[in-house]
């Protein structure tokens, strides 16, 4: 058993005795609280034990997380769609919804290569998010998210549709063997643009590496360091072309199934309404919220319970409950 193992199983054992005693002891209080007339003990008591339900519903959606890569740091890459502008403006809050989702549980967020808007927002961007589970939480936002709203940038103030994607896959390490051969690849060397440190505009350090059997593209320029760039993106490659074959086996596996879930590029999975009324809602688990707002500043857990119940093919309402 690796130290990581151990270290998943200690944190699982320790939170089924937390759960366990903390029902007993607020148990107990609520029967104190009541044998002495006291509301106040009784209803802490109560709230007490609300949240403990909310822990052990969090912890339900946790043993979903069984992959073999679940468990793994993940990168994620968001592009604009068609639309300048609008769509470039609506990829950056995209950008910021993940990134504070991965603040929110305090995770680590690394951005690895960035391309900005002519005029506001970005074309693309890929960011490194490493914490437990990281993959296997944000694996089902692959996909093509919708944002109906009135356009800052239409002085007509025009309700305008835009699109723009997100692709997750895993960080793969150096236990899994993934060959790729130097002929398949083609390497452009470029200067770094956007936010990316002291070096930016003033060196070829910026790598892209395309694997011309698949077209998988992939980029870096976090680094100073033209080799670290190039050593970062076939890291990322490598995960690529790992999460290729994963989505191959559970295409394969899920073949008869009618719940089956497509993530790919092309398949909308979510739309995000600020006019003419407000509404996020989840087309693959018919999940909605009302705020829109609070949903863009991270708070996607609900949306990610019910798409991970939904592929395991447990019933949605184990998250909503």
């Amino acid at each position: 058993m690796t130290m990581r193992e151990r270290d998943e199983l200690d944190v699982a054992v320790k939170a089924v005795r937390e759960f366990e005693t903390g029902i007993a002891d607020n148990v107990e209080l609520i029967e104190l609280g009541e044998a002495e007339g006291d509301a106040d003990i009784v209803r802490d008591a109560e709230n007490a034990l609300l949240e403990l339900k909310q822990s052990a519903r969090r912890q339900q959606i946790e043993t979903l997380l069984s992959g073999e890569v679940d468990s793994n740091d993940c990168y994620v890459e968001i592009h604009s769609g068609a639309g300048g502008t609008e769509s470039q403006d609506w990829a950056n809050m995209l950008l910021r919804m993940y990134t504070r989702w991965a603040e929110r549980r305090k995770f680590k967020v690394d951005v690895l290569e960035m391309h900005d808007g002519e005029e506001a927002g970005i074309k693309s961007a890929t960011i490194q998010i490493k914490g437990h589970n990281a993959y296997g939480w944000l694996k089902t936002e692959s996909g093509v998210h919708r944002l109906v709203r009135i356009s800052p940038y239409d002085s007509a103030a025009r309700r305008h549709t835009s699109f723009s994607s997100c692709w997750v896959y895993p960080v793969v390490d150096d236990s899994i063997e993934i060959e790729i051969r130097e002929a398949d690849l083609k390497v452009d060397t470029y200067r770094a643009s956007g936010a990316g440190g002291q070096h930016v505009n003033t060196t070829d350090s910026a790598i892209r590496i395309t694997h011309v059997p698949s077209g998988i593209i992939v980029a870096c320029q976090q680094e100073r360091s033209q080799h670290k760039n190039r050593a970062t993106a076939m890291a990322m490659l490598k995960s690529r072309l790992y999460e290729m074959e994963l989505q191959k086996r559970e295409e394969a596996a899920n073949a008869q199934s009618a719940s089956k879930t497509d993530i790919g590029w092309g398949h909308q999975i979510r739309s995000y309404v600020l006019q003419p009324y407000q509404m996020v809602k989840d087309l693959r688990t018919g999940v909605e919220s009302g705020q829109p707002s609070v949903v863009l500043d991270g708070d996607l857990d609900e949306f990610m319970e019910a798409a991970l119940a939904q592929r395991v093919g447990v019933a949605t309402d184990v998250a909503g409950d």
